[in-house]
């Protein structure tokens, strides 16, 4: 029998305008124990970009098991020679009821409590690059209800405000945006919305 997952998650996504690929490349999982969801984003936009943050979602797909550190070491060696990327990563850990997370660049994570009491997580500037660099984690305790949106710089943090997202199940979050951004993007744009039910 399989598991009830404890993490709902809807995702939109959608390309900068005249491009086919999107530059945005985004991974979740859910185990017994833990739920792990990384977004990177390469620098630019189109083939390049996508190739580069495709390679550190494979790298995460690969070492997701590993504490953030080691990933962002991980994926920091596979850029080496590549386009740079903006990342930002979401680890739970369901046994210590704790969520870690950490973001390089314009990834952004916002938090909001059943009480509506909403978070921005703001990143760290610059990018990996191949590079080591300074970067920090930040952890907090998780609670049944919260929800987490994790996006790209094609959405802006006003945006995000003007949603409505407690009581609401991710799919309808997701909807508002796809309806919000019908037209062309100036930019790469991808949404992750995440609860725990």
């Amino acid at each position: 029998m399989e598991d009830q997952k404890r993490v709902e998650v809807s995702v939109f996504q959608k390309p900068k305008k005249g491009n086919y690929y999107c530059g945005d490349s985004y991974f979740y999982l859910e185990t017994n124990h833990t739920f792990i969801c990384a977004l990177a984003d390469g620098l630019g936009s189109g083939e390049f970009a996508k190739e580069s943050s495709q390679l550190v979602v494979e790298t995460i797909k690969k070492y997701y098991k590993e504490p953030i550190k080691q990933i962002l070491r991980r994926c920091n060696e596979q850029l080496l020679g590549k386009r740079g990327v903006v990342l930002g990563i979401l680890q739970m850990d369901f046994e210590s009821d704790e969520y870690y997370y950490t973001s390089i660049g314009n990834i952004s994570l916002i938090t909001v409590t059943e009480d509506s009491i909403k978070t921005r997580n703001i990143p760290q500037a610059g990018y990996l690059t191949g590079y080591e660099r300074p970067y920090k984690i930040v952890r907090n305790k998780l609670k049944s209800g919260m929800t987490f949106v994790l996006f790209s710089d094609g959405v802006t943090s006003e945006d995000i405000s003007s949603m409505p997202i407690v009581g609401e199940d991710m799919e309808s979050i997701t909807n508002s945006f796809a309806e919000l951004y019908t037209g062309d993007l100036e930019d790469d744009t991808t949404i992750i919305a995440m609860k725990v039910t």
